[in-house]
């Protein structure tokens, strides 16, 4: 046989005597790992849908503020401004 042949051929054939060794495994998944499953996703979706609402809102939140500044409307109580006085 040549030698190209020889490796896969042994690979082929000691990857199949592994995986004829092992049997299936007979686990149960009781209830407790579905409600963390769940608990898990509704705090993904609540993050990315908490994101995309402060993605959206804050050009909204900039433009309000422009609007304050034009009509010369104090932010009082807001501490963005650190000559307004208010704590931080």
């Amino acid at each position: 046989m040549k030698k190209k042949i020889i490796i896969p051929l042994s690979i082929f054939i000691i990857s199949g005597i592994i995986s004829g060794t092992f049997q299936t495994a007979l686990a149960y998944i009781g209830p407790g790992a579905g409600l963390s499953l769940l608990g898990a996703l509704w705090g993904l979706l609540l993050a990315i849908g908490a994101a995309f609402g402060f993605l959206i809102l804050w050009p909204l939140r900039r433009i309000r503020r422009r609007d304050r500044a034009k009509n010369g409307e104090a932010e009082a109580g807001t501490g963005d401004n650190p000559s307004s006085g208010a704590p931080r």
